[in-house]
């Protein structure tokens, strides 16, 4: 049996981004944005190994969280605004190798600013190195935006406009139409793949020998600024592309599941209010749903109960009704939550939440599985573990009680 090749996956992850603080580890469609580029190279079939580079203690915990290893704290030397890669990634083979004694043949770098990446990316790049003993490294490119022949330099003195580059033999190449131009690609951070001897012995990210992983354009995002980042995260919530996503790691129903913390605006109701002249608040309910919480509480075990933020008397009325516990008025659900767990002697991964909005994203990753409505914001669809059917206020709570008692009623 041949010995699988060894192939290391660093994600280089500094703290102190500067164009959007804390970018690494910022909600990107849902989920922190260093989360694409682990679950790409976990999904991947020959990638052996995953970890983060990383000086900030934060990041490496949000890291851990998606499967990544943080074996160690990058010094903050190699930390700066002004650091490069190869001494990011000379240090890391080092590290490894010095203290586990850890040899990859291969290194893939994955830049958490580009991560619209194909599925498969990571794995079709590898190969093409595989297939290629001679090359030094593989390096993702797009089709170029712009086509450097018709790029110009301007004369500081003179004011005269010269060609950037020309082409031997094509006289005005700038008057040329575009498709009569040799075709350029730009170079991405979806993936640069490279021989770690490459990077020890020839002290080079690149070497001297690259090939290409040709890309879509339509998966061309780089993120350095707040305008980038609101288009690569429509591109996600909206574009209709396949990408090596976190949302399709959906968590499955816990095995024992003891408390189902409900949201309320949008999950027992529609999220419509009417107000009348007085301001006296009225809400809209589903009597499918309050039939759907009988018979949850007769057939399991599970107990339910409401966590929101809407402090109108409305809430404790209709929760009398429902027979639910009912904590309001909450500015905070994740510290609430804690708490109540804590207080109910309940462990998080025995509990299932259900919510609508981006208050109860926190919530989420703090029990056993998330649920929400089919109406729910996108950012929270895309977080959740279960996308329900029914819209909230109608039918989305029965809808889950009916699941959990198929799933739990011989408890």
């Amino acid at each position: 049996m041949m010995k699988k090749t060894e192939v290391l996956a660093i994600i280089p992850a500094r703290g102190g981004s500067k164009g959007i603080p804390r970018k690494n580890i910022k909600s990107f469609a849902g989920y922190p944005l260093i989360a694409y580029s682990i679950i790409a190279a976990k999904q991947s079939s020959l990638v052996t190994r995953v970890i983060v580079s990383t000086e900030d203690e934060e990041i490496a915990s949000v890291a851990r969280q998606y499967g990544a290893d943080t074996p160690f704290l990058r010094p903050m030397e190699l930390a700066q605004d002004e650091t490069t890669d190869l001494p990011v990634f000379v240090q890391a083979i080092n590290w490894l190798e010095k203290n586990e004694g850890y040899h990859p043949e291969m290194v893939v770098q994955l830049r958490p600013t580009s991560p619209v990446r194909p599925v498969g990316c990571v794995d079709d790049a590898i190969t093409i190195l595989m297939d290629h003993p001679s090359a030094d490294s593989v390096r993702g490119v797009v089709p170029a935006g712009q086509n450097p022949y018709k790029m110009w330099r301007i004369d500081e003195k003179t004011e005269r406009m010269i060609p950037l580059i020309k082409i031997e033999g094509l006289k005005e190449q700038y008057n040329t139409p575009r498709q009569k131009l040799p075709p350029v690609w730009w170079q991405t951070g979806h993936i640069d793949v490279i021989r770690t001897q490459t990077i020890l012995k020839k002290s080079s990210m690149s070497g001297d020998v690259i090939l290409p992983y040709r890309i879509d354009s339509k998966y061309t995002i780089d993120i350095d600024n707040p305008s980038d980042w609101k288009k690569a995260e429509w591109l996600v919530l909206f574009g209709g592309l396949e990408i090596a996503d976190p949302a399709n790691q959906r968590r499955k129903f816990p095995e024992k599941l003891r408390l189902l913390v409900m949201d309320f605006d949008g999950v027992l109701t529609d999220n419509r209010v009417w107000v009348d002249e007085k301001g006296h608040e009225r809400i809209a309910a589903s009597r499918a749903d309050s039939m759907g919480l009988d018979l949850l509480r007769k057939h399991t075990k599970i107990k339910p109960m409401v966590l929101s933020t809407e402090t109108n008397p409305v809430v404790s009325a209709r929760c009398k009704k429902l027979n639910l516990q009912v904590i309001q008025g909450v500015s905070d659900k994740a510290s609430v939550l804690k708490e109540t767990l804590t207080k109910k002697k309940i462990r998080p991964e025995n509990v299932l939440y259900i919510g609508n909005d981006m208050n109860d994203l926190p919530c989420f990753p703090l029990v056993g599985c998330a649920v929400v409505p089919a109406d729910a914001e996108p950012r929270v669809l895309r977080s959740a573990d279960l996308v329900l059917q029914h819209n909230g206020g109608h039918g989305a709570v029965r809808e889950l009680c009916d699941l959990l008692m198929q799933h739990y009623s011989a408890e």
